[in-house]
């Protein structure tokens, strides 16, 4: 680790370069820039789960902690190179006083050239991620709607644009998945459903939108203890289909006329769910259009 306070982005380039060279490691090639913007108190968990998704897309990593006062202006950077089993390279960006509100002029100088950047928001993101001063460098633009209520997700579809996603959305993978297999089975007319949710679950609504926009049938939005998204329910003319997880890790899958199966539903991590979003970096257009329908979405009750 190499710690450089008070000190310039030059100052820091050079640092990266002299320490892959004595390394031998000029050659390292990157397939992305990952941009992680985070508070203080969320670094730590946000470099963690950036550094296991980098070791299946070797990338660099650039962690901008603004740290905003009334002091003057200073740029401390703590440089990591790892070798051949590690994430890359790791630069730990402190921006204190009145660079706390410039992070772009101290990360653009830092990009690998002619590499994709993605900016991942591990703490508050901005209104419009896309027009951020970070957000128009970057090809996708990666936020987290949990912990910041469901206005955060009706504010991601006033302001999205191709490029942006959440993880509020990416925790519906599997969901979606089992759903859409569940439905690959001969099945009788659905006339509606609905997702159980806890009330304050910021995935249930983009669930309700989803589920709205394929099956073209009112989907409800029910309110229960949780934890997240506890089940989801198809009404046909022959019975339910559904999916259900009381405890956050198991479901159950029930389609009529075929036997009831067990399946593996865990609450994913953030690394899980972040090397998930890595994985593209084309815009997700499923996600944009859950949003769009999602003002459509009935409250919960």
């Amino acid at each position: 680790m190499i710690r450089l306070e008070n000190t310039t982005v030059a100052d820091i380039a050079d640092a990266i370069t002299e320490e892959k060279r004595k390394r031998g490691a000029l050659a390292l090639g990157f397939v992305l820039t990952l941009v992680v913007v985070a508070e203080e108190a969320d670094q730590a968990d946000a470099l963690a789960a950036a550094a296991a998704a980098a070791a299946a897309h070797p990338m660099r990593i650039l962690l901008a902690i603004p740290r905003p006062s009334r002091g003057a202006s200073q740029l401390d950077a703590e440089i990591s190179i790892a070798g051949d089993s590690g994430p890359g390279e790791v630069i730990t960006l402190r921006l204190r006083g009145g660079l706390a509100s410039h992070s772009q002029s101290v990360v653009i100088p830092l990009l690998v050239p002619d590499t994709p950047v993605v900016v991942w928001w591990a703490s508050d993101a901005p209104v419009s991620p896309a027009t951020d001063s970070l957000g128009k460098i970057a090809r996708r633009r990666i936020t987290d709607a949990s912990g910041h209520g469901l206005d955060q997700v009706h504010s991601r579809a006033l302001n999205y644009a191709p490029g942006d996603t959440d993880l509020a959305w990416t925790r519906l993978t599997p969901w979606r998945a089992l759903l859409a297999s569940a439905l690959d089975r001969p099945y009788a007319p659905i006339t509606s459903a609905e997702v159980a949710s806890a009330r304050t679950n910021t995935s249930a609504p983009l669930l309700v939108a989803w589920l709205s926009q394929m099956l073209k049938v009112p989907v409800e939005h029910k309110v229960a203890r949780g934890p997240g998204i506890t089940s989801v329910t198809i009404h046909t003319h022959d019975g339910e289909i559904s999916l259900s997880r009381p405890d956050g890790n198991k479901a159950k899958l029930t389609v009529p006329g075929y036997p009831v199966s067990e399946v593996p539903l865990r609450r994913r991590e953030t690394k899980d769910l972040l090397l998930e979003e890595l994985k593209r970096l084309d815009p997700d257009e499923i996600y944009g259009d859950a949003l769009a329908r999602l003002p459509q979405v009935p409250a919960a009750t």
